[in-house]
């Protein structure tokens, strides 16, 4: 149980027409009443939870702000301690007179992630949903949102915790074995504890290989827009993204390094990155940016290979074949820009090729349906997709512990060695929720967190 009260905006920092201050801990109802006063003269100490009052924050004769306080008593709140929330105006000047002064009354100013780790502390949820509570707050799409809301809600948390009683309870039966080892005695059958640990370990591995699909929604697919020098690269992404984020220029050679940002199509979220045109170069530097071209061809998932509709020619087509058949596990995409210049016939011979023009904005609509339609991700809204990179970690570490279990049953071993291999698993599923972790783990956890969550 803490012992301090802790204070924090928990909306964004700045001017904004409302502004949320919280306040939890042991003292808050008390330190909020300090400095809370009521026009009907009641205390916000004596206040029933979940009720909202109309009052005014004075610092001793001098009224800060009219606000709403609103009550949470312990343990039925957000982090699970008697807690405060006041809505102020969004006065910048109002956010801090209000902050000093719950300060010099006996609160302290939150750490990053503080409200969201005492909730953790206090059972109010475990780390996999405190974790899925930052995912939420930075969601930026439809399949984001839902796969974090769906971890919040402890969907996630339900298949880890049924995991790991399955193998605790036999993990049960091999220590009871090893209690009567001198009678010689099998508790833990082995045919079905084999087929248990198969079971598990495959329920496992699927949790595991969801990450990829997981780390796309979380952090965006990758499509690298490439070709040669002045094609409309940087023309293209600005068209995609409704901004001028690159620089365009006639100059071959202006884009020398990559440029990206992030969209959100049907549901969504892409990372576009604009590359250094590709070609044959003295310049040093614009070696450097081709370079850096290939290995953001390497991280992405989508390649849109772009081509100047007006000056195309055979060995542009070469090229195209050489890439498609190097990157023969990347989606393709060959799209023509600049149609609205284009006269010819070439392109007649080639299906696969996609006629758009940046500029006026002609078949960008087809080419971001062709982008999603290569993306089979499917309903997430009550799939469980691992979006964690440490959840990801612990699951493959738990299935290289079952994989010796297997093992050990197939060879024979005896109980006191099965034992070990389960309890390993038992403990890196127990990393994922928390029910194993240490105080660094969860400092580096939180500090993702903003201040007021």
């Amino acid at each position: 149980m803490n012992e301090d009260t802790i204070a924090a905006l928990s909306t964004p920092a700045g001017m904004g027409a409302i502004s949320v201050i919280r306040i939890s801990g042991p003292e808050a109802l008390q330190i909020a009443g300090k400095v809370f006063i009521s026009p009907s003269g009641k205390s916000l100490s004596a206040a029933a939870t979940h009720t909202a009052h109309f009052g005014t924050v004075m610092d001793g004769d001098s009224a800060i702000d009219e606000v709403i306080a609103t009550v949470f008593r312990a343990p039925k709140s957000f982090t699970g301690e008697d807690t405060v929330e006041f809505s102020c105006h969004g006065s910048v000047f109002i956010q801090q007179q209000m902050l000093q002064l719950l300060v010099r009354r006996g609160a302290r100013m939150a750490m990053a992630g503080e409200f969201t780790k005492r909730a953790f502390l206090n059972g109010r949820m475990d780390l996999s949903q405190a974790e899925a509570v930052a995912d939420l707050i930075e969601s930026e799409s439809y399949a984001s949102h839902a796969t974090a809301m769906n971890q919040m809600r402890g969907g996630y948390s339900g298949k880890i915790a049924s995991l790991k009683n399955s193998l605790t309870d036999f993990a049960a039966l091999l220590e009871l074995e090893l209690d009567f080892s001198d009678q010689d005695v099998e508790f833990a059958d082995r045919t079905r504890l084999t087929a248990l640990v198969h079971e598990i370990k495959s329920l496992t591995r699927s949790l595991a290989d969801s990450f990829s699909v997981g780390n796309a929604i979380k952090n965006g697919i990758p499509v690298s827009i490439i070709g040669a020098p002045n094609v409309g690269k940087s023309t293209l992404l600005n068209a995609l993204l409704g901004e001028e984020k690159a620089i365009v220029s006639h100059i071959p050679g202006t884009t020398r390094d990559s440029i990206e940002d992030r969209i959100t199509i049907s549901g969504l979220s892409f990372r576009f990155i604009d590359t250094a045109g590709l070609r044959d170069t003295d310049d040093f530097v614009e070696k450097i940016g081709i370079e850096r071209t290939y290995k953001k061809i390497d991280e992405a998932s989508v390649i849109i290979y772009l081509l100047d509709a007006g000056r195309v020619s055979a060995s542009d087509m070469d090229t195209v074949t050489g890439l498609k058949k190097k990157y023969q596990d990347k989606h393709f995409i060959v799209a023509a820009n600049k149609s609205d210049e284009y006269g010819g016939d070439f392109f007649d011979s080639f299906s696969d090729v996609l006629m758009i023009s940046a500029l006026t904005g002609d078949g960008l609509d087809e080419l971001r349906e062709k982008i999603v339609g290569f993306v089979n991700i499917g309903d997430v809204s009550d799939r469980i997709i691992v979006t964690n990179a440490r959840h990801y970690e612990a699951l493959v570490n738990a299935c290289s512990s079952l994989e010796n279990v297997e093992a050990g049953l197939s060879n024979g071993f005896s109980a006191d060695l099965l034992a070990v291999d389960v309890r390993d698993a038992i403990s890196h599923l127990g990393e994922i929720t928390g029910d194993i972790s240490s105080d660094d783990i969860l400092g580096v956890i939180f500090s993702r967190f903003c201040i007021g969550k």
